[in-house]
């Protein structure tokens, strides 16, 4: 069988593309790199974080987006420990609400993260635990 390389992009239902835009850019540091325009509409966005290592995509469809509110379907990956602590307070100075740096079953998380639609996003370590080692 041919191999898979990742993920291109995640697709995310919205209830209002700009609102949203804004909130996974001031909260996420995402940035708008292809818009979806129809009949002279704003429907959707491809967002790349600055390194350009993650896209994710958000469709206006309102309906599905309040179906997923309270879900977690996304955990985006972050390089260590120490960074994601990094995230926490970045968090904290934009003001958006988190779980904190919480331990999860392999690495460590930060949960609660949620957008304008009540989606949760998770920031999840690609560094593990040591086992044995304090947490």
């Amino acid at each position: 069988m041919a191999a898979l390389g990742g993920f291109h992009h995640v697709k995310l239902p919205v209830s209002d593309v700009r609102k949203s835009v804004e909130w996974y850019g001031r909260v996420l540091g995402l940035e708008v790199a292809i818009e979806f325009v129809e009949s002279g509409v704003l429907r959707g966005v491809a967002l790349r974080d600055p390194a350009e290592s993650l896209m994710l995509a958000l469709r206006e469809e309102p309906g599905r987006a309040a179906g997923l509110a309270g879900f977690d379907p996304v955990a985006l990956a972050v390089p260590t420990l120490d960074e994601l602590t990094a995230w926490a307070r970045h968090l904290d100075e934009v003001g958006q609400p988190h779980t904190g740096v919480a331990e999860g079953s392999i690495g460590w998380l930060i949960g609660g993260i949620t957008d304008p639609d009540g989606i949760e996003i998770r920031l999840y370590t690609i560094e593990k635990k040591t086992p044995g080692a304090p947490a």
